[in-house]
């Protein structure tokens, strides 16, 4: 059920958003491993319209039917490189952030892997995502309704 629609949102606030999407989708970072983010983000948030969204994004890039399947229990397969499992695990770790801190250790680890202006888009990238799937429960955005921008996924 659609509580906000798009013509109720104030001018320049889905703006806003999209211009800091497109710096981080610009970035260094590769957009596959960025979707996997948000879509894992997605699940953890209980986002329906963000999971079909990413979901859908992924599929584009050619990602497999048995990662997207096993990213909800990621820790326990073999199919994630150590990058994505450090930025997945980065990723919890900031999407519970009341529940966990960015320990040390973990933070090391994605210096082995990123650069401190990386590891910034990519703790960005984190919360623009939590903010996206608060938006759209709170607004009952309908899932299924995304539709793919294959310029988006073909910029890199």
């Amino acid at each position: 059920m659609e509580r906000i629609s798009y013509q109720d949102i104030p001018s320049g606030m889905f703006e806003s958003l999209m211009a800091v999407e497109a710096i981080i989708n610009k970035s260094t970072i590769d957009f596959k491993l960025l979707e996997l983010l948000r879509l894992r983000v997605a699940q953890l948030n209980g986002c329906a319209y963000c999971v079909d969204m990413h979901y859908k994004e992924l599929k584009n890039t050619g990602e497999s039917e048995l990662r997207l399947s096993s990213l909800c229990v990621w820790q326990e397969t073999p199919y994630f490189l150590e990058r994505e499992r450090v930025v997945l695990e980065f990723t919890e770790e900031v999407t519970n952030v009341k529940d966990s801190s960015i320990s040390d250790k973990l933070f090391q680890t994605l210096l082995t892997h990123f650069d401190k202006p990386e590891i910034s888009l990519l703790t960005l990238a984190v919360a623009q995502i939590n903010t996206w799937t608060r938006l759209m429960k709170t607004f009952g955005f309908t899932p299924g309704n995304y539709q793919l921008n294959t310029d988006k996924a073909n910029k890199k």
